[in-house]
C-alpha cells in the first residue's frame, strides 16, 4: 500500500528517521556510559519497545500500570514506574507484574512505600524502590536534602528493596544560555546528592534521570547511571523549537484532507482536537496546532473536534478539497494516545502497520 491510500487523518511515521533516532540514541547511552530505559510514553507499542531492547536498551519506563501491563509483552528485564502508584487494586496488579519481571517504582512518600511493601508481601514478591527526588521541576519527588532519611526508612520494610535515586528535569525545555545554567545546577543537585546517599551509608545503584529536551547533554550530569527519554523516538514540533533536533528528526506526522476551501484564505482538514489534542506550542505565540510540511507558511490556527483550520493567506501554495498534507504535530505524544494505529512508512510505500496498545490506559 501507498501512501496516496491511506484513509485520513492517520499518524504516519517515517521509518528510516525513526531507526536513526533509536540508533543515534542507543550509540550516545553507550559511548557516554548512560544506560537507557526508554519511556514507552510516547509510542506506545510493545513492539517499538522491543526494538528499543534490541538496541541494548537495559529495561522499559512506563507512566502507569495499565501502560506496565501492556508493555511486559516485550519481556523487558527490567520495567520502571516513573509514576506514583497509590491504591490496592493497582498496587495489586503491580505486585502481580513482578512475578514476571523486575519492577521498579519511584516514590516520594512513606505511605506509597507501606502501601507497595504490604502489596508485595502480599504477592510474595520483592519490589524495587528508587526515591523520587525534585531538581526543579516543582512537581513531585522529595527534597535532595530529605533523600537518605527517607532511604533509610525503606530500607527498614519488608519485601521492598532500596536501590537508588531518580528524578524528571523536565524544567529543562529551550538549550539556551538558561536551558544550560538549570542543566549545570541539576548536575550540581544530583552530584551531591549521590555523594549524600553514599555518606550516608545508602549509595545509590542507580541514578535515573533525563529528558529528551536535554537528551544530548545527559553526560553532563556525572552522576547519572541511566537515562530515560521517551519523544526522542519520534520527535515533534515542540522538540524542534526547544532546539534539541533538527526538523530532519521528525519521523512521526499526522497525515490530513483538505474536506473545504469555501472560505477565501482558508482550508479545513479532517483532523481535529480528537486527531491532534488541544495541546498548543510550548514555546509560546500565537496559537498554534501544529506545522504544515507542504506550506510552511500556512496557519493551523483553530480547531473543532473533527475540524482543523488552515489559514492560508501566507501559503506559498493552494490545495484543492481532497488534496493531502502532512502535519508535524506540537506534542507526539498526546496525539498517539488519540490514534488506535500508525503507519510505518518508507520511501513512499506502507511497510508496516501497529497497533498503539497501550493507548488510553491511564490506570
Amino acid at each position: 500500500m501507498r501512501i496516496s491510500e491511506i484513509d485520513t487523518p492517520a499518524v504516519i511515521v517515517d521509518l528510516d528517521i525513526m531507526e536513526r533516532n533509536l540508533q543515534r540514541v542507543a550509540n550516545y547511552g553507550r559511548e557516554n556510559g548512560l544506560k537507557l530505559r526508554p519511556h514507552t510514553k510516547t509510542h506506545k507499542s510493545p513492539l517499538l519497545a522491543k526494538r528499543q531492547l534490541a538496541l541494548g536498551a537495559i529495561g522499559l519506563t512506563a507512566a502507569k500500570v495499565s501502560e506496565a501491563e501492556i508493555m511486559i509483552q516485550a519481556q523487558p528485564a527490567e520495567l520502571l514506574i516513573a509514576y506514583p502508584v497509590i491504591g490496592h487494586k493497582k498496587l495489586e496488579r503491580l505486585a502481580a507484574l513482578a512475578r514476571e519481571t523486575k519492577i521498579l517504582i519511584a516514590l516520594d512518600n512513606l505511605e506509597s512505600a507501606r502501601q507497595l511493601s504490604d502489596a508485595a508481601r502480599e504477592a510474595r514478591v520483592e519490589i524495587a524502590i528508587l526515591v523520587e527526588v525534585d531538581v526543579g521541576l516543582n512537581r513531585v519527588g522529595i527534597s535532595p536534602e530529605d533523600a537518605p532519611d527517607f532511604a533509610r526508612s525503606i530500607t527498614r520494610l519488608p519485601h521492598v528493596r532500596y536501590e537508588g535515586v531518580t528524578m524528571y528535569p523536565g524544567h529543562i525545555k529551550a538549550l539556551d544560555d538558561e536551558g544550560f545554567r538549570a542543566i549545570e545546577q541539576v548536575a550540581a543537585i544530583v552530584d551531591a546528592l549521590a555523594a549524600n546517599l553514599k555518606s550516608a551509608g545508602l549509595p545509590a545503584r542507580i541514578v535515573s534521570g533525563g529528558s529528551t529536551p536535554a537528551l544530548f547533554h545527559s553526560h553532563r550530569v556525572d552522576a547519572w547511571t541511566e537515562i530515560r527519554p521517551g519523544t526522542y523516538i519520534f520527535n515533534d514540533r515542540n522538540t524542534v523549537e526547544f532546539g534539541a533536533c533538527d526538523w530532519a528528526d521528525c519521523a512521526a506526522s499526522v497525515l490530513c484532507s483538505v474536506v473545504s476551501t469555501a472560505r477565501p484564505g482558508q482550508m479545513i482538514v479532517d483532523g481535529g482536537s480528537k486527531t491532534f489534542s488541544s495541546d498548543r506550542l510550548a514555546t509560546g505565540g500565537e496559537p498554534s496546532f501544529g506545522k504544515l510540511l507542504d506550506a510552511h507558511g500556512a496557519h493551523f490556527h483553530k480547531m473543532n473536534e473533527e475540524h482543523g483550520f488552515i489559514d492560508m493567506k501566507k501559503a506559498e501554495r493552494t490545495f484543492d478539497v481532497g488534496d493531502r498534507v502532512q502535519i508535524l504535530m506540537n506534542h507526539v505524544c498526546v496525539v498517539m494516545n488519540l490514534h488506535e494505529q500508525v503507519y510505518g512508512v518508507r520511501s513512499g510505500q506502507v511497510e508496516e502497520v501497529w497497533k498503539v496498545e497501550a493507548r488510553g490506559k491511564l490506570q
